[in-house]
C-alpha cells in the first residue's frame, strides 16, 4: 500500500480510537498523532516521510542532515539557519554529533553523540558479512569508494586487515568509512534524539 493510502487509513484509525478513548489525556495523545499525519500531508512532506520510513526499515546507520569537515564549519552553518531542526544528527569529520535547538530559548548546540558506536556494536553482535573489498590503506579505500558510480548504501570492507563500514548517506550525497573499532559494547540509548535538558 502506498504512503498516501497508509496515512489516510492511519488517520481513520486514529479518529476511531479517539472516539473510544476513555480519558481526555488519551484523546489528546491521539490528537497529537493525528495532527502529525496532517502536518506531513499539509506541508508536502509525504515523500520525505516515505523515505524516512524506508530508512527505518533498513539496517542503515542513523540518518544525518549535513556533513562538515570541521566544527567551525558546522557551527557557522547552524548559526546561519533561520529555523534549525529541533534535533538531528550531523557529521563533523565523519563523527556523529547531535544538533539541538530550543526555539523558546533561542539556544543552538552541537555535541558529540555515540549513536554510530552503538550501531556498529549492534552490527558486530549480529555478525559481520564477508568484506566486499580489501585495501592496504585508507587512501586506497577512499579512492575506491569515491569512484563507485552507484555506491552501496553500506558495505563491509577491510583496511590493513581491520573491518570498516563504507556508508553512503544518499540524502546528503556523502560517503564515509567507519572503523568497527569505534563500536560501543553497551546497549543503544532509548531516545538518542531526545533534546537535552537545559
Amino acid at each position: 500500500m502506498n504512503s498516501r493510502k497508509l496515512t489516510s487509513k492511519a488517520k481513520e484509525l486514529l479518529a476511531e480510537l479517539r472516539a473510544k478513548a476513555p480519558s481526555e489525556e488519551q484523546q489528546e495523545l491521539l490528537d497529537v498523532l493525528f495532527d502529525a499525519l496532517l502536518f506531513i500531508d499539509s506541508t508536502g512532506q509525504l515523500y520525505a516521510f516515505e523515505d524516512y520510513r524506508q530508512h527505518l526499515a533498513s539496517n542503515d546507520p542513523p540518518r544525518v542532515v549535513a556533513s562538515f569537515d570541521t566544527r567551525e564549519e558546522a557551527e557557522a552553518w547552524l548559526q546561519a539557519l533561520p529555523e534549525p531542526p529541533s534535533s538531528a544528527y550531523v557529521l563533523i569529520a565523519d563523527r556523529y554529533h547531535l544538533l539541538s535547538y530550543n526555539r523558546e530559548l533561542k539556544h543552538r548546540r552541537l555535541f558529540p553523540h555515540p549513536v554510530l558506536e552503538y550501531f556498529l556494536g549492534a552490527r558486530i553482535r549480529d555478525g559481520l558479512p564477508p568484506p566486499v573489498a580489501s585495501f592496504a590503506t585508507k587512501q586506497e579505500a577512499e579512492a575506491w569508494f569515491e569512484n563507485e558510480a552507484a555506491p552501496p548504501q553500506q558495505a563491509v570492507i577491510t583496511i590493513s586487515g581491520e573491518p570498516h563500514l563504507a556508508v553512503y548517506h544518499p540524502n546528503i550525497h556523502h560517503r564515509a568509512l567507519y572503523p568497527f573499532s569505534m563500536a560501543a559494547a553497551g546497549e543503544e540509548p532509548q531516545a538518542p534524539l531526545e533534546e537535552p535538558s537545559e
